[in-house]
């Protein structure tokens, strides 16, 4: 029989192996961020000889006509920032209603929304693209002058209904820990029911809050294939993906480039998710296992 001792062994070197495994793109995506483009080309495991040109290739991007890496990097703040926002306030709210109310319509609805959680995004995919483009043309949004306005709601509001159903159900998961009594003593208090769930409930909420906050943003921060549908490539509100896809022509692929826009993407994410890590685990442990 294998020792405790040595099993333990064996599954952290298994654990080194994955991780090492799982880190290997962006390692080269850092590596070769710092070489030009036939350098990659002809070497992408080489290390780069001058390390200098990860500045270079920064400027470029920043200053790239075709790319607009700025005004890209404010639309998906703003994008990011205004559909996690939303999904916070409806999911929370719609998970607390269906928690309270002990109905079997209440528990339909519920398992609507796990259903929702298993269709693929192209079984929907035109069907959305078909619909947003017939409000479109019966709202008359086609030229004009406020065009720059109206994609953010489209994206926005799409990103809301995608994001809802994994938002509900952690949200359902963790309210149902949460006592019922602190919200019959708010209501015996003179407390209404929307004051009892924004100044008891929610702040209750806080740690399946920042696991739904952190897993929503990288999903939308770094989202490439509905925001290329519903805002079209050519728009000119762009993602930061939709911008990244600048340096891809018909012809020729600025390696370079791409790679160091790409690391100028993931960073800001990265970064938060090595701060709030232990903010993911926690919350989805107590929203989904406890619930």
């Amino acid at each position: 029989m294998m020792s405790k001792k040595r099993k333990i062994i064996i599954l952290e070197i298994l654990a080194l192996l994955i991780f090492i495994l799982y880190m290997l793109p962006f390692a080269l995506v850092i590596i070769n961020s710092a070489k030009p483009s036939l350098k990659i080309i002809m070497d992408p495991l080489a290390l780069p000889e001058n390390p200098s040109q990860l500045i270079t290739n920064v400027r470029t991007v920043l200053e790239s006509p075709n790319v607009h890496y700025v005004s890209s990097f404010v639309s998906t703040l703003i994008i990011t920032v205004s559909s996690v926002s939303l999904l916070i306030l409806n999911s929370s709210m719609a998970a607390w209603v269906l928690v309270r109310t002990k109905t079997k319509l209440s528990n339909v609805i519920f398992m609507v929304f796990v259903a929702a959680m298993v269709i693929p995004f192209q079984v929907v995919m035109f069907p959305l693209i078909s619909w947003f483009h017939l409000l479109e043309v019966k709202l008359g949004l086609f030229n004009t002058s406020f065009r720059l306005l109206q994609n953010y709601p489209g994206i926005i509001f799409a990103y809301l209904g995608f994001g809802s159903s994994l938002s509900i159900f952690l949200f359902h998961g963790f309210i149902k820990t949460v006592p019922l009594e602190l919200e019959e003593s708010a209501t015996i208090d003179g407390c209404s029911k929307p004051a009892a769930f924004f100044k008891i409930i929610f702040p209750l909420l806080t740690p399946i809050t920042v696991t739904i906050v952190i897993l929503n943003s990288i999903w939308i921060w770094n989202d490439f294939m509905l925001p290329l549908l519903i805002l079209g490539s050519g728009n000119a509100v762009r993602t930061l993906p939709l911008a990244i896809a600048g340096f891809v022509g018909s012809f020729v692929k600025k390696w370079d480039l791409i790679l160091t826009a790409t690391l100028m993407v993931m960073l800001p994410v990265v970064v938060m998710f090595l701060i709030l890590q232990k903010h993911i685990i926690k919350g989805i442990v107590d929203g989904a296992v406890k619930g």
